[in-house]
């Protein structure tokens, strides 16, 4: 068995050192909060796309994806996952289309801006508030994630065990937070364009192992897998409890896209750092083929795993690959897999700090003190944000439970998802029923993210009280792609049916 030897240790310290360096060294110079917030909109559209690639790649794409194509039981897995990453290729171009030109037609740092302009400071604050809770919970598990495969590789080869996982936890979050909080989002996209490409180098380089050990190479790994029904790709069944179908791929997938990369800051506050509407459009339809083939590469490595491990059960599919890792890579390649994984999440998380501190300066500092985004003390704000949303969410991935049993993807999604759908909504609302006023939009996203959160948590409720077992059943069982488009729904119907409680607003250019 392979140990995580000296060489590995060299070859990861190497990473982290050149990371933090590479950050502070591109983000040395920040004029104002622009600059700092969006890179003074000259970032170029390909550093942009592969900026995107890497902030919704996390530990959790590295570890998780190649267990969804592995299985966790006997004729379970295939590469069903692309129909939901076709759906995020869809969602891509309805952004581009409908929200990117009305985010640079009003100059925006921040999304929720644009519920100001059509409905006023209450939505906007709102909206923003949602993302931050959101955000902050979903990228705690992210960081947590990290932990999992970083603690089972050097884990073996340290005296205390216990302490790999809270020491990975805290190393990841002060390094990712020093070059973060120094250098704005110019750090931010630089180093994960570096990051980008040493997790891609890990995968490819594991799939050539694999195929190497496999007996028959990738040839045979392809047609057992064929065989076993696991390169099946394309599903037709019509079912709210399946995640992987046609019809959860392209609706919900695409209504998922369109809230994660269209009203997330963390997306959108990358879109608005490119040159021109045009470059920012080539960026976020352009990462969506890279991410389908990104995707395409780690479910591959599950089905190589699959064959290599002659479908052996694991008690979780997270530990499937990192397990592989530990075994069988070459000493200094570990090192290198291991920088891959922590790349994944330190670019994810360090995008996560930066949107947050732009969300918390641009949607509540500035407009409750009335200060200019040019102003001297506004940038001095937004580091003191960035630092301390770093250290909440440090603290949030270290108070995770380690127990968990449910992938760490599948967790992170559903976090995410059970409050996209009310945003979405929001923005949609706005844009197309010109009817509507604050007090729709926000009763809408009430109504609609109270709704989720019941039906994202009726499967917990239902082992916390079997006797509700059977009313929540059906709630329980709705698969979280269609999270988003549900929210989308309830937010447009709730908000709808309100507008007509109060006369028609007089026409404005926001509802022309």
């Amino acid at each position: 068995m392979t140990r995580f030897t000296a060489l590995d240790a060299v070859v990861l310290v190497l990473y982290l050192a050149g990371t933090t360096a590479l950050g502070l060294y591109v983000g040395r110079t920040q004029r104002d909060s622009n600059d700092y917030f969006v890179a003074d909109r000259a970032i170029p559209w390909w550093a942009v796309m592969f900026s995107i690639v890497a902030s919704e790649t996390s530990a959790l794409t590295f570890i998780s994806t190649p267990g969804l194509s592995y299985g966790s039981a006997a004729g379970t897995g295939n590469l069903g996952f692309l129909q939901i990453v076709a759906g995020y290729i869809v969602g891509r171009f309805v952004v581009a289309g409908v929200l990117l030109p009305r985010y640079f037609a009003g100059n925006l740092v921040t999304a929720y801006a644009l519920l100001e302009t059509r409905f006023g400071i209450a939505t906007r604050r709102f909206a923003s508030i949602v993302f931050m809770v959101t955000r902050a919970l979903a990228d705690s598990v992210r960081v947590f994630a990290t932990a999992i495969p970083v603690a089972l590789i050097i884990g073996p080869s340290v005296t205390n065990k216990a302490f790999v996982m809270p020491a990975s936890v805290l190393l990841l979050g002060v390094l990712t937070i020093i070059y973060t909080y120094k250098g704005g989002m110019k750090a931010v996209v630089w180093t994960e364009l570096l990051q980008a490409g040493i997790y891609l180098s890990g995968g490819a380089a594991a799939l050539l192992i694999l195929g190497h050990l496999a007996p028959g190479g990738w040839g045979a790994i392809w047609s057992g897998a064929s065989a076993a029904g696991k390169t099946r790709g394309i599903d037709f069944a019509f079912t709210l409890s399946n995640p992987h179908t046609v019809w959860a791929g392209l609706i919900g997938g695409a209504f998922l896209a369109m809230a994660s990369h269209g009203t997330d800051q963390l997306i959108v506050q990358r879109l608005m750092s490119s040159r021109t509407l045009k470059d920012a459009q080539r960026a976020i339809i352009g990462s969506g083929f890279v991410v389908f083939c990104q995707f395409f590469l780690f479910l591959c490595i599950g089905l190589g795993l699959w064959a290599f491990y002659q479908g052996r059960i694991f008690p979780s599919t997270d530990q499937i690959f990192p397990m592989f890792i530990l075994e069988h890579m070459p000493s200094g390649l570990v090192g290198l897999i291991v920088a891959a994984i922590v790349a994944a999440t330190m670019s994810t998380h360090s995008g996560a700090i930066n949107s947050l501190a732009g969300a918390t300066t641009h949607d509540i500092y500035l407009p409750i003190t009335g200060r200019a985004a040019n102003d001297a003390n506004t940038l001095r704000m937004g580091r003191l944000f960035a630092l301390g949303w770093g250290v909440v969410l440090t603290l949030g991935a270290l108070l995770f439970p380690q127990d968990t049993k449910t992938p760490v993807v599948v967790v992170a999604l559903g976090i995410a998802s059970f409050t996209y759908g009310g945003l979405l909504g929001g923005f949609f609302l706005g844009i197309f029923w010109r009817r509507a006023i604050q007090r729709d939009a926000i009763l809408g996203m009430s109504v609609a993210i109270g709704t989720m959160a019941f039906i994202v948590f009726a499967k917990p409720l239902s082992a916390a009280f079997p006797s509700l077992a059977a009313t929540l059943a059906p709630f329980a069982a709705i698969a979280w792609p269609w999270y988003v488009f549900i929210g989308t729904i309830i937010t447009l119907l709730v908000g709808i049916l309100s507008s007509y409680t109060h006369p028609a607003p007089a026409a404005t250019p926001e509802r022309a």
